[in-house]
């Protein structure tokens, strides 16, 4: 089921909500969270029902591997039993997300002929997967416990941040779920849900579908793109990512508020940093606080134990530093999906970000204007490999975006060409649907992301006026007359 959906914004949504309340009103509050869990897991099969067991089983086994590291901390036992839950999560998620990724190149390295899975990716696993795997460490530092069975299915499949994050922590969420407050109806959650949902349902109806319409023909449909063409493919889809990605983040805070429950922030203007390491520290940010918690400092500690003698800490702590962050981000890339193209979208972020620190160590500084068109046509460009299905499909865009194949601007530009340069730029209709209107919308989404508040900021300072109640309806009735079809969300892939 799709946030942006009629099932699940007039039927779904609505029903929890109401019966949710209503028992915890009644002091039925046991029956109330069985409730919740209940309608989470629905909401989870609604995509396909054949997941369910998957994840009940993921939960199940770790879960039980939670309790156990819970009991006692740091002995040899524990430590085996924690590298053992930690693997059978990779297992799992590397089963069903890279089994076939491994034999293609299996068969390709020694030219054999081991046939494919084809394995259906279950929904979420990427994100419920990582979430658990956050929990069994924190178990086993003595962070957390959890007796509760039903606790535990909740923390993990509270439907607003199931399928696509954000990734919680048991410490952070569990205690919200428990405060007797947040059990009977809240006026201010309630309209502050609304008007964060709305936000975010026009930003993946209106805008991020929107742009889709002109990066799918781009990447998927054209064997050549011209110079204008590449540059509003490659925009179109570093939009359609911010938009569909913002849109989710604002569709789950605001579904989540509704019951009381505030996530932690995960999306705070990307696209307005000045740097590499910036942009990271607001993109998806709390899978990025995992991977620095649960992949940087480990692998750090490990290259300083085991790798770098006690001589040699000081000297080569920016070597290590360097190594630690490149796992890191080639990590990234292979979770984000199962291709070269996304392990090389990691290398490029992992080496852009090595260059900043030692540019910063340096002391060297930049004007931030420069710094801000920099950062991101770095960020424009290395989306083009995200986004391709391999590299000739990318080397296509990225071929047309440095004018390999020629300069062709639409009829209607014709006027700002001057003649000097008429042997160089050609004027005519270009291939891509639409395409003045896709320049439009460009130039509108670079404004919207540029000079306007984002959602978190307009939260924290709304204010239920009859402006705040007149703008969510006219958005919110805006973008469902748009709502001609569904369409996925972008991290629903990854």
């Amino acid at each position: 089921m799709l946030f942006n959906s009629f099932e699940f914004i007039f039927i779904f949504l609505p029903v929890v909500f109401i019966i949710y309340f209503v028992l915890n009103r009644k002091k039925y509050l046991l029956a109330a969270k069985v409730w919740l869990v209940v309608s989470s897991l629905f909401f989870y099969a609604w995509w396909n029902i054949n997941f369910l067991p998957i994840i009940c089983l993921s939960i199940l086994v770790n879960y039980s591997i939670g309790n156990i590291l819970s009991t006692k901390k740091y002995t040899t036992n524990q430590k085996w039993i924690l590298t053992v839950g930690i693997f059978l999560n990779v297992l799992l998620l590397g089963f069903f997300k890279y089994v076939d990724f491994f034999i293609v190149n299996l068969n390709a390295l020694f030219d054999g002929e081991i046939p494919l899975f084809h394995l259906a990716l279950p929904l979420a696993i990427s994100f419920f997967t990582f979430q658990q795997i956050g929990y069994l460490v924190d178990a086993y530092h003595g962070e957390v416990k959890e007796r509760d069975f039903l606790n535990y299915t909740l923390f993990v499949s509270f439907f607003p941040q199931l399928i696509a994050g954000p990734i919680v922590l048991h410490k952070k969420i569990m205690p919200q779920f428990a405060d007797r407050r947040n059990k009977f109806f809240n006026s201010k959650n309630i309209s502050v849900g609304i008007f964060v949902f709305s936000i975010g349902l026009f930003k993946k109806v209106i805008l991020a579908d929107t742009f889709a319409i002109w990066a799918t023909q781009g990447f998927d449909q054209l064997h050549s793109l011209s110079f204008i063409e590449a540059w509003i493919v490659s925009l179109s889809y570093t939009f359609q990512l911010y938009f569909d990605f913002s849109g989710y983040m604002d569709m789950a805070t605001g579904a989540a508020l509704l019951f009381n429950i505030k996530l932690p922030v995960n999306f705070n203007s990307p696209y307005k940093a000045l740097n590499i390491q910036d942009t990271w520290s607001r993109w998806h940010m709390t899978l990025g606080q995992f991977l620095y918690r649960y992949i940087y400092f480990p692998v750090n500690r490990f290259l300083l134990r085991k790798v770098f003698t006690p001589l040699h800490i000081k000297k080569y702590t920016m070597l290590r530093s360097n190594i630690a962050l490149m796992i890191l981000f080639l990590i990234s890339g292979i979770w984000h999906g199962a291709g070269w193209t996304f392990v090389f979208w990691g290398f490029l972020h992992g080496a852009a970000t090595i260059i900043h620190r030692h540019w910063k160590s340096a002391g060297f500084k930049m004007n931030k204007y420069i710094a801000w068109f920099i950062t991101f046509n770095f960020i424009n460009a290395s989306l083009v490999f995200f986004r391709a299905n391999n590299f000739p499909e990318a080397m296509k865009v990225l071929k047309g975006m440095s004018g390999w194949n020629g300069i062709t601007f639409p009829e209607r530009f014709s006027f700002i060409i001057p003649d000097i340069y008429s042997d160089v730029i050609s004027i005519g209709e270009t291939q891509l649907i639409d395409d003045v209107r896709g320049i439009q919308y460009i130039i509108v989404g670079l404004l919207i992301i540029l000079l306007f508040e984002n959602s978190e900021q307009l939260r924290e300072k709304f204010k239920p006026t009859w402006y705040t109640a007149l703008f969510t309806i006219i958005i919110f009735m805006y973008a469902l007359l748009s709502l001609t079809k569904e369409s996925i969300f972008l991290y629903f892939n990854f």
